[in-house]
């Protein structure tokens, strides 16, 4: 390992970081490579990318799982274009097996890059996508942009991007939501679903509870938003991706959260009742019995509505972000049914595995 240019972090052998040009450079091997710096030419066609290396961290028991906790594996850092807006996208590892995984509500990639890290581990190449209005992706300040079918719009254009004719299409919570979209707008491009805490009809009572004093406080107490904001720009970040996900939402201008809840509201939430029975995919569905805003019987009732799916229960809603083993194992061996056409078998019901009861 050598410091890169930008912060004095570990990089991996045989990525330049040159300093002038933003965007991937080819090494004598094919690795890629990139630098920090704005402006510079890009890859003819693409938006600039680079290489980004996290933390790596080399500990032993008794704190390995805190050690876990941090980002450490590299990833292409990478942009596109799509109806005016620019997006960002984080990309890990290599192949023709490929995870797209969204985020929460007003979250971002950083809180999925655990899941990322391990799943590649597993033989997997994991996208992860910043939605318009999150993360590092331009954040328009119209709700029409924030629909959850403007949200499927926008993944389909990322695997045009990537040109991947199929990808599997998963998410936690919101990106839950949209990934069900996508497997109605294009189902073409859809060959499985991973479904995390997906927000449907029993959620609504508590989406209201939550969601509607957010928007009431951004519009009225406006100020004491951007203060907050002002505050949470300056605090530096760990590397732990949930907690670094979180830091990043108290930065957004209060209007730019306003409009990705107005935008919450002014579309379909989900598919209808009789899309989901016709979406015929290979799914896993995971819920938890804990938070009422993703309630189990929403988890539940996608699984039995889905005609092709399987529930897993989590024991919390940060497991797979915390003490992610259990859970991470039955997704790879999800991702490695569907690329593998082995055959997908259903758990009878009740659906949950008898390893989650």
């Amino acid at each position: 390992m050598v410091p890169s240019a930008r912060s004095g972090e570990p990089v991996t052998p045989g990525i330049r970081y040159d300093g002038e040009k933003a965007g991937a450079v080819a090494d004598g091997s094919g690795s890629a490579a990139g630098s920090d710096a704005a402006g510079g030419s890009a890859p003819r066609g693409r938006w600039p990318r680079r290489t980004v290396t996290a933390v790596d961290l080399t500990l032993k028991a008794p704190i390995a799982t805190v050690s876990a906790l941090f980002d450490r594996r590299p990833f292409i850092d990478g942009w596109f274009e799509v109806d005016g807006l620019r997006l960002h996208y984080e990309e890990y590892g290599t192949g023709p097996k490929i995870l797209v995984f969204l985020h929460g509500i007003l979250l971002d990639t950083q809180m999925n890059r655990r899941l990322a890290s391990d799943l590649v581990a597993a033989g997997n190449r994991v996208v992860l996508l910043d939605l318009p209005g999150h993360g590092q992706s331009d954040k328009p300040r119209h709700a029409s942009a924030h629909r959850i079918d403007s949200y499927a719009h926008y993944v389909v254009a990322l695997l045009d991007h990537l040109e991947v004719d199929q990808a599997i299409i998963g998410g936690v919570s919101l990106g839950a939501n949209v990934s069900l979209q996508v497997a109605a707008q294009a189902p073409e491009r859809v060959r499985g679903l991973l479904i995390e805490m997906p927000v449907l009809e029993w959620a609504v009572p508590g989406a209201a509870l939550v969601f509607l004093p957010m928007l009431l406080g951004v519009h009225y107490a406006a100020p004491v938003v951007r203060a907050v904001a002002w505050l949470a720009r300056r605090i530096p970040r760990t590397r732990i991706g949930p907690l670094d996900s979180f830091v990043t939402t108290l930065s957004l201008d209060p209007e730019e959260s306003a409009a990705v809840l107005h935008g919450m509201l002014t579309g379909p939430i989900t598919p209808t009742y009789e899309e989901r029975h016709e979406m015929t995919v290979p799914a896993l569905v995971i819920g938890h019995k804990i938070d009422f805003i993703h309630p189990f019987t929403d988890a539940d009732h996608l699984s039995r509505q889905l005609p092709n799916a399987r529930l897993v229960v989590a024991r919390s809603i940060i497991e797979l972000r915390v003490a992610p083993e259990r859970l991470t194992s039955q997704i790879a061996g999800f991702l490695d049914e569907v690329w593998d056409h082995s055959p997908f078998h259903v758990i009878s019901r009740p659906r949950a595995l008898p390893s989650e009861a």
